[in-house]
């Protein structure tokens, strides 16, 4: 991809043509060379079923193309027009307390609508027949953040027929949800009702339990599965009309409700909506630009949106600071974004995210800090965007990550509802983090071999083909670093008999005998057994009791009726070995298990704590990214090589300086080594 994108989502449909001549000008003052439009353009679109008004649409498309912009043209599905909910009723979708919707926020509508489907599909034929061979069009973009699940009639009939599709009988059905428990078993398919709140489902203080997980977790597979389809039909038509214009929609980081990892083959390059909470710590942030970058590792992906300054949806909308919008732009461009897009371009006027900014203020000209800031930066990725294109990551350490573990291990009755899998996912993430290391994310069925280590906590679910997967990385010679509640059941969220964990079993070289969970604030500890275990932390929320199968001992217990028994392990198996985490062990614990997993590294570098790093590279050139996310100086040493600050355009040897929020990228041509 080249130039680097710069730019990001403007409605010209809420300006006027005086307005937008002005913006034009705006644009080039701040270095935009892309607009994503017209997101949600649809009701002006199309008044009924067969009337379409693109004439005011054309104009728009006319000035941008003179202005030399390039477009990110998005499909305007979104939104229905309200005479569509209105007249089909039926496109509104049913809540989980099985509520039917009225018209009204955003991506409200039934994913299995035949009425939505049929309407959503003409609307992009006419737009791509219109449009689609103007050469500015680098990108499409369909929908915008789909979110939408329903429990409407449709969808439970829907759900039947994926059923129907998965276990091919209903006998092959009751023993996957376990129907014996509680008397529910099913006679036919016609028995079989959508879990909500009106049946097997009920919200807990804001997690939601189910007493059948099996059934609950068929209808998140099914939801995801559906809201996919909304997406593949327009993505069809693209596709067949423009088979070399990469396609796109907006993902939004660790979403729970749809498994990015089984749309990514049908997005031709990812995209996401960045916005961190004011007091979220720069990891937290990195680690979900590394998941987005993880569904297609092998290429850069899009900052689709991010905030010019502050949001609108919080309880404080805190600005960013000087220097914060820099700061996040370039830490998502350190983790593989080809582009730095912004919502919105222009602050809107009206409804709710009037007071979310822009490029453009409300005052209306750019002689705001937010504009200049901008400017700024758009400045500088122009003279240096084309040595950051089409690099990439190659890490050797890996995450497991399962959406559907993730479902599973929430929706499950016990041992915790504090238990949380991004929680204890986070430990790992940070302790890399800090110790500069490249992580991607992978799945249970992911080619394993090119890692070195991987790291799967809490890895709940867990089929036998996947499980094989992972024994035979490690066979092989891999690293495996697993924790409690691992292993424990299969796809149908059954227990797998013979003992915890379950296929992992003879791998870990342990049997779990029996769990326990106690309170919050409550602790037991870690205690070294083997010196590479180097001090006695806390541990608490989950406690397995462990006997040893073969396994060494590295910690265990320092009190209750457990104590002295194992609670981290090691096992040699094949040419590999695996470590197990018995439970959820305080930071200082986790950065050790991890080291324990890779083995000490030493850095090119010489890296502060609280300075951000990342590498990309391509088969010519090494780029290294440091990002200050402090308010003080810092300093960065290495042995004498010569690199070029990309930032300042002049060659380095051995030392640079970071500013407060500062950044520095550092290149060098791999022809130099």
């Amino acid at each position: 991809m080249k130039p680097f994108y710069y730019g990001g989502d403007y409605n010209p449909d809420q300006w006027s043509e005086e307005i937008i001549e002005e913006d034009m000008k705006l644009f080039k003052e701040a270095g935009v060379n892309i607009v994503t439009l017209p997101v949600f353009s649809w009701a002006k679109f199309q008044s009924d079923e067969t009337s379409y008004h693109f004439q005011w649409f054309d104009k728009i498309i006319d000035r941008i193309t003179d202005a030399g912009l390039s477009i990110c043209f998005a499909t305007s599905t979104a939104v229905q027009p309200a005479w569509m909910s209105r007249k089909y009723p039926n496109i509104l979708p049913v809540d989980f307390q099985g509520n039917r919707r009225k018209f009204g926020g955003r991506v409200k509508f039934c994913p299995n609508s035949k009425e939505y489907n049929k309407f959503s599909t003409k609307l992009v034929e006419q737009l791509v027949e219109r449009y689609g061979d103007n050469k500015n069009i680098k990108f499409w973009h369909i929908g915008n953040e789909y979110d939408n699940w329903c429990y409407c009639e449709k969808c439970e009939n829907d759900f039947k027929l994926f059923l129907k599709k998965r276990y091919k009988t209903v006998d092959n059905l009751n023993r996957a949800w376990y129907t014996s428990f509680w008397g529910h078993t099913l006679y036919s398919w016609d028995d079989i009702v959508a879990p909500s709140g009106l049946t097997e489902m009920w919200n807990d203080n804001g997690r939601i339990r189910t007493t059948f997980q099996s059934i609950s977790l068929d209808y998140a597979r099914f939801m995801s599965e559906s809201i996919f389809n909304c997406y593949k039909a327009e993505y069809d038509i693209i596709k067949k009309a423009y088979p070399n214009i990469p396609i796109t929609t907006n993902f939004m980081g660790f979403f729970k409700p749809i498994n990015y990892f089984k749309w990514a083959p049908y997005i031709d390059i990812i995209s996401w909506d960045s916005y961190p909470g004011v007091n979220d710590p720069a990891y937290l942030t990195s680690m979900r630009h590394d998941l987005m970058r993880s569904l297609k590792k092998d290429r850069p992906f899009l900052l689709m949106e991010q905030t010019p300054s502050q949001t609108n949806w919080s309880q404080f909308n805190s600005q960013k600071r000087p220097g914060d919008m820099a700061l996040q732009s370039f830490q998502a461009v350190a983790h593989g974004s080809d582009s730095v897009m912004f919502f919105q371009l222009r602050r809107s006027i009206g409804a709710c995210e009037k007071f979310h900014s822009g490029l453009i203020d409300h005052v209306g000209h750019g002689n705001t800090r937010v504009f200049k800031e901008c400017a700024e930066l758009g400045k500088l990725l122009n003279n240096i965007g084309d040595s950051i294109t089409g690099t990439i990551q190659k890490n050797d350490v890996a995450i497991l990550f399962d959406w559907e573990n993730w479902w599973a291990l929430e929706y499950s009755s016990g041992p915790s509802t504090q238990l949380e899998y991004l929680k204890e996912m986070e430990k790992y993430y940070y302790a890399l983090f800090k110790s500069s290391i490249g992580v991607d994310f992978i799945t249970p069925d992911s080619k394993l071999g090119e890692y070195k280590t991987i790291i799967a906590p809490t890895l709940y679910l867990l089929s036998n083909e996947n499980a094989l997967n992972i024994i035979t990385y490690v066979k092989e010679g891999g690293t495996l670093l697993t924790t409690f509640q691992s292993g424990i059941v299969d796809e149908s969220d059954t227990v797998h008999p013979g003992g915890y964990p379950g296929p992992l079993r003879k791998l870990l070289g342990i049997w779990v005998e029996e769990t326990d969970s106690l309170p919050m604030g409550v602790y037991n500890s870690a205690i070294p057994v083997d010196p590479s275990f180097k001090k006695e932390v806390k541990c608490d929320l989950i406690f397995d009791v462990i006997h040893l199968e073969g396994a060494k001992v590295l910690a265990k217990y320092g009190s209750d009726y457990y104590q002295n028994t194992p609670v981290i392990t090691e096992n040699r198996f094949g040419s590999g070995r695996a470590l197990y985490v018995g439970s959820s062990l305080e930071q200082d614990g986790i950065d050790n298990v991890v080291e324990l997993s890779i083995g000490l590294k030493k850095h090119v570098f010489n890296i502060p704590s609280n300075v951000e790093y990342s590498k990309r590279e391509d088969e010519n050139k090494e780029l290294h990214f440091f990002l200050n996310h402090t308010g003080e100086h810092r300093h960065i040493t290495w042995d004498q090589v010569n690199y070029i600050d990309l930032t300042s355009q002049k060659n380095v040897n051995g030392f640079i300086e970071l500013e407060p929020k500062g950044i520095k990228i550092l290149l060098r041509n791999k022809n130099e080594f």
